[in-house]
Parts: structure tokens; sequence; C-alpha cells
């Protein structure tokens, strides 16, 4: 069984996507992240960096229990355990990495940044929007030539499609005219029809709070909450 421990972002869907496609039984264990409880100390013990996803396998290497953090790595770590969604062959391997990792060092950090600054800063600061806007169209732009090559992004379906999939799922909140970029289109639309990814994404249950931010939300995701030494 594995313990999920998430939110309703797009790096928790990544993990739920996977554990669907995977027949993984999980449980899932919400983490409030506007309510503060990822810097809980028994959430701290799996996930040092206080951000979800994490996950508990209790069925981990050699039977032991093991905890995992960081959703590249957990995604990884699934493939593996699994020997499914991640490529056998050496290039088909790589490939998948390397688009694993495109989307945790550019999609993820990225893409945050247009959502923070388009969305939730307390103040519009143009040259912030216009820079992480551009981006997003930049990448968008690298995702479409790739598909253009290809039906997914490692050749086969695999862990790098359901690591980025999440994140290009609200174009109109990224600055993004998805009309812009047919490849990328084609293989949302793909991913939006995949049952797994359907149910990934209900996993947790829709986030009930008020889509307006309260101070103490805004403190606990944006404020001086998260730098504390701990």
């Amino acid at each position: 069984m594995i313990e999920l421990y998430t939110w309703t972002t797009p790096n928790g869907w990544k993990v739920s996507i996977a554990l669907e496609e995977l027949g993984l039984p999980y449980e899932v264990h919400p983490v409030n992240i506007g309510a503060g409880e990822q810097f809980r100390p028994e959430f701290l013990a799996i996930s040092p960096n206080n951000k979800i996803p994490a996950i508990v396998d209790r069925e981990g290497p050699s039977g032991r229990r093991i905890s995992v953090f960081e959703s590249g790595a957990i995604l990884v770590y699934l493939a593996e355990k699994t020997g499914r969604l991640l490529p056998k062959d050496a290039e088909g391997r790589m490939r998948a990495l390397e688009w694993l990792m495109f989307q945790m060092g550019s999609i993820g950090p990225m893409l945050g940044q247009v959502h923070h600054f388009r969305s939730y800063a307390p103040e519009k600061i143009p040259y912030a929007i216009d820079r992480y806007t551009n981006e997003a169209r930049r990448l968008y732009g690298v995702l479409d030539r790739r598909l253009a090559q290809a039906e997914y992004l490692a050749g086969e379906y695999s862990i790098a499609d359901i690591a980025v999939y999440p994140w290009v799922r609200v174009p109109d909140r990224q600055g993004v005219q998805i009309g812009e970029y047919p490849n990328v289109s084609r293989w949302r639309d793909a991913m939006a029809q995949r049952p797994a990814v359907v149910r990934g994404l209900a996993a947790p249950p829709p986030n009930p709070a008020n889509p307006i931010m309260d101070a103490a939300a805004r403190e606990n995701l944006f404020g001086d909450k998260q730098y504390e030494r701990r």
C-alpha cells in the first residue's frame, strides 16, 4: 500500500495520476497547504522541504517501509518499482528522463512563476508578468516541436507525459493561446481522455476552500511562514 500525501496542485496530481496508471493501491492523506499543514513535524519527517507530494511505501525495497519526497523522484521510484511507464531500452529511458527533468527544471518552476505573478501576487508587476508569460510561451513551443516528432514525449507514454500534463491544463491562466501550439493541443486532448488521468485528477477531492485566499493562506503559501527555520 502506498500512502500519498498531497494536495490539489499540478505536482500533487502527477503522482496520483501515476498511481492510477499503474494500478497500485494507495490511500490519500490530504495536506492542506493553505492551512499550513505542510509545516507539521509529522509531514516534515517524510518531506523535509515542506512541499507536497510525498509518499510512504509500506512495501518498499526488500519489503521495508520507505518514504520518498520530490514529485520527479516519486515518479521514477514508482516506475522502477513496477517496471512500467519508463521505456526499457537505454535510449527510450534517457528520453523519458530528459523530458522529466525538463518538467522539473523548466515547466514547473517557470509556469509556477506565471501563475504567481498573473494571479496571486499582491501587486501587478508588468516586468515579471511579461518575463514569465513569454517564457511560458517559449516552453510551450519546445513541447510543440517535440510533439510534432512523436506521439508522446519519450516516444511511448511515460512518466514524462504524466509530469508535464498537469502543468499545461490551464494555458489561459498562463497567457498562452493553445491554438498556437497544435501538437501540444493534440497531446493534451489525448491525455485528458485517459481514464487514469481523470481518476488521478480527482485525488484528493477538489479544494473546498474559498478561491480568494485569506490572509492566513497567503502567509502560509507566499509569506515569511515558509522561510522559518525548522
